[in-house]
């Protein structure tokens, strides 16, 4: 018989990580980095940020948290502190540039010309459809696609979402993705 683990969320992976720093332990601010911030990253990106300012918009919030650290009383609010800082910054950011976000770009491991020029016009063609999704979806399909364990409350608290609607909003969000590609000529998947 095996013993079941139980399992940590990110919240609460967050919140150990950033007590035991306050409470003197420094390393444990890596820990807090390494575990939240493909979650930020991904908030960050859901705005429409490019890479650059997406690092920037992290990296920013990071600081920021150093710099207040002292005045989040309640450890386990970290995570819910640090995405809404980073929500607040990308859209701040967003507004400012007024320009059209640049296409993700896909990395494709293959020696193959013709295959990387397949896999990057498939990559722009299903992000060019993701694009023309309502905001809501396209903030919740990336964040998605970008976590590799989607952590519900953390969703929730990026993209001010009530945990319980995720999973329709995500299935109504899939939905209508795939009757757009389906409507597209150029689409073969």
């Amino acid at each position: 018989m095996t013993a079941t683990v139980p399992s940590t969320s990110l919240a609460d992976a967050a919140a150990a990580a950033f007590r035991d720093h306050l409470a003197g332990r420094p390393e444990r601010m890596g820990d807090l980095v390494d575990l939240v911030t493909p979650a930020l990253w991904a908030v960050a990106r859901s705005a429409g940020l490019s890479p650059a300012e997406a690092e920037d918009t992290v990296q920013n919030a990071w600081l920021k948290l150093v710099q207040s650290s002292a005045s989040i009383r309640d450890p386990q609010t970290v995570l819910a502190w640090l995405l809404t800082t980073v929500r607040r910054d990308a859209w701040r950011a967003r507004r400012q540039q007024r320009a059209t976000a640049p296409e993700p770009e896909f990395l494709v491991a293959t020696d193959d010309p013709e295959n990387e020029a397949v896999e990057r016009d498939t990559g722009r063609t299903l992000w060019g459809h993701v694009q023309r999704l309502s905001p809501r979806c396209q903030a919740l399909l990336r964040v998605v696609a970008h976590a590799q364990t989607p952590d519900y409350a953390g969703i929730s608290a990026a993209l001010g979402m009530p945990m319980g609607s995720i999973g329709p909003t995500r299935g109504r969000c899939l939905a209508a993705l795939r009757t757009s590609l389906a409507a597209d000529p150029s689409w073969s998947w």
